[in-house]
């Protein structure tokens, strides 16, 4: 990953620092394996020394990533617990997500 040329993207409500060929775990997208998927709600690009902030978005950018797998998180292990009352109620939820490597920035 270069630290010169990069882009910062919103995918699912987060932002993401993304450089060509890095791999990325976001929250489930909705294409299968093997397909293309644009970002085009790209926050900032960094090219060297030349850098565009968006407004809220930098116009004609997108970041183009392929989907490599879908899979699910480790357990997050809840437990609710009342004390004196004798209760406790143990609770557990794995979350989807998407793998992918982005492939090219293209700057507009």
């Amino acid at each position: 990953m270069s630290d010169n040329n990069y882009a910062i993207i919103q995918s699912g409500g987060r932002q993401y620092r993304v450089a060509e060929g890095q791999v990325l775990k976001l929250g489930t997208l909705p294409a299968a394996e093997g397909e293309t998927v644009d970002f085009d709600q790209v926050l900032m690009l960094s090219n060297g020394g030349d850098v565009q902030v968006g407004a809220p978005t930098v116009a004609n950018a997108k970041v183009v990533a392929t989907v490599m797998s879908h899979g699910r998180d480790r357990k997050v292990k809840i437990l609710k617990f009342k004390r004196r009352k004798h209760h406790m109620k143990r609770m557990g939820h794995r979350q989807d997500h998407t793998m992918i490597k982005v492939t090219s920035i293209v700057a507009g």
